[in-house]
């Protein structure tokens, strides 16, 4: 059995504007929460370096000890931006 939806006192153009106001409300708001995934960005060691204004010594160190995660094409080493990132730490105040 088929449903049958009956509308009294709206005109087809109302009922068209009527539905195209709903339709651009519901993009806006999918526009607000939408967020463009970004291409992963690989550094070197030295742009983490820079980045973390340390010394490469450091990143070798952090690295080694598991701190930082690298990843390796042939013989050059990278790591993911978002990794670098994610591995800072926030410092909450001591008190004493």
């Amino acid at each position: 059995m088929k449903k049958v939806i009956q509308l009294h006192q709206t005109t087809p153009e109302q009922l068209v504007q009527d539905i195209l106001l709903g339709v651009k409300g519901e993009i806006e708001s999918l526009k607000k929460d939408f967020r463009p995934q970004e291409p992963e960005e690989y550094l070197t060691r030295s742009e983490v370096s820079k980045m973390l204004k340390v010394d490469l010594s450091t990143v070798h160190h952090w690295t080694k000890s598991g701190r930082l995660r690298r990843y390796g094409l042939g013989r050059r080493v990278y790591y993911k931006r978002s990794d670098i990132e994610q591995s800072l730490l926030e410092i909450t105040p001591q008190i004493h």
